[in-house]
């Protein structure tokens, strides 16, 4: 489906007019005005107000460049091996003095009753966001520059009407706020897990006087213990290879197992503790009992860019571990749910051998002193406090990812035409009717 309209692009002076950015000059008289930066651009085309650098300009140079309400900001040089050049951000504050830094432009509309300035962003947005704005872009020495004059070219506007316009910002914007509260949400709820872990692993549940230890006060009845005290250090003595090429198992006493590379610490769906992999076969239980790593294992990284991740993971199967990953498997004694909270505490990069390759070995682990609490009944209640924050934060890091994977679905659905807002019924964003 196309639009039935004609549509203008960005080049179209009468339509649009294109501001370059602020250079801080050094002709007086100077004034102090907020520089929207690259650093200030978001992926979701939100500015990041937080650290706008506030400079003294000249107070000509930002009369002619101060941003309005609806001004749309496209970077023009930046980027980087991952991220294109071309992003946009939509400006719609009213309440300060802000511009905008040279490595950039705005966009702003000449007629209102022609164009709605957010509508006009969206599109912008989905022109970075689709992918059409990377061969328009020229690399010199590591940084990427828009080539402006395709970009405007490429750029190009249906000549809908303007409650259209409105009311497909509208839809895209409540989606988008949707997601960014849940982003809200998510960051709140990251800062409340560490804070309970930190609570939770010095003062404990009971209120139990304090006394001092290698790892500082504890509660009276917790003891510090090495790692290597409380848990075995292990790795399984079957080769990943050799797991491969080993014979599906179809006899009654035959277990799941499964095989672990050190990249599939961020597969997807590895987010969460439990680590899965590709590579899973029935393997007899004797053989697994003898060779592999027994679920509810705690496994590191052992060496290279993965430690850098600081991600610790948890098997739920019989386990082969790679050469770059270790096991850390609980003692009678201590609860492997305690065990995994715990090792959110702690950074591997500070336990690791230096040098260029960071290398994590069985004699970093083994010293490391553990908070233990004596009973183990309270170590099962600390994990189970600690699993519901997980599942909270989880909850929201699963909404922010569907808002958001719904939000660029349906962005490039509604700027392309491939569905049309007129035919979807929205009561409550009638009113721009």
């Amino acid at each position: 489906m196309n639009w039935d309209a004609t549509e203008v692009g960005l080049d179209d002076e009468t339509r649009f007019e294109t501001l370059n950015g602020l250079w801080t000059g050094k002709k007086p008289p100077f004034v102090t005005a907020g520089v929207i930066r690259n650093t200030n651009f978001t992926e979701s085309g939100r500015i990041d107000y937080s650290d706008v650098a506030w400079l003294q300009v000249e107070q000509k140079q930002l009369a002619k460049r101060l941003l309005k309400p609806g001004d749309t900001i496209v970077e023009r040089s930046g980027g980087g091996p991952k991220q294109p050049v071309g992003r946009v951000v939509y400006f719609g504050r009213d309440d300060g003095a802000f511009s905008f830094s040279n490595f950039t432009s705005a966009i702003r509309i000449r007629d209102a009753h022609e164009f709605d300035a957010k509508f006009v962003f969206y599109r912008l947005l989905e022109l970075y966001q689709s992918g059409r704005t990377e061969d328009i872009q020229r690399r010199t020495t590591g940084i990427r520059n828009l080539d402006f004059t395709a970009y405007k070219q490429r750029a190009t506007f249906p000549q809908i009407p303007v409650p259209e316009q409105r009311k497909i910002a509208g839809v895209l914007a409540v989606l988008q706020g949707a997601a960014e509260q849940q982003e809200r949400l998510l960051a709140l709820t990251a800062e409340l897990k560490k804070a309970l872990r930190h609570r939770l692993f010095t003062a404990g549940l009971r209120n139990e006087p304090k006394r001092q230890t290698d790892i500082g006060p504890l509660p009276k009845s917790w003891d510090s213990t090495p790692l290597g005290t409380c848990c075995d250090i292990v790795s399984g003595s079957m080769s990943y290879t050799d797991f491969l090429k080993a014979p599906i198992s179809e006899d009654s006493d035959s277990v799941t197992c499964m095989a672990v590379k050190v990249s599939d610490m961020n597969l997807p769906g590895n987010e969460d503790r439990f680590i899965t992999a590709n590579a899973i076969k029935s393997l007899p239980l004797a053989l697994a009992a003898r060779k592999l790593i027994p679920a509810r294992t705690l496994i590191f990284p052992k060496r290279g860019a993965a430690i850098a991740t600081n991600k610790k993971r948890v098997t739920t199967t019989w386990t082969v571990l790679d050469p770059n990953l270790i096991g850390v498997r609980c003692k009678a004694g201590l609860d492997p749910q305690f065990l995994y909270h715990w090792s959110q505490t702690f950074d591997l990069r500070k336990i690791t051998d230096p040098g260029p390759t960071p290398q994590l070995n069985k004699k970093d682990l083994v010293p490391v002193q553990m908070p233990v609490p004596r009973e183990i009944e309270e170590q099962r209640e600390i994990a189970r406090i600690l699993d519901l924050a997980d599942q909270k934060f989880n909850l929201h890091r699963r909404r922010h990812a569907t808002l958001n994977a719904l939000f660029r679905t349906l962005l490039h659905q509604l700027m392309t035409a491939q569905i049309r807002i007129r035919d979807i019924v929205i009561p409550e964003l009638d009113s721009t009717q």
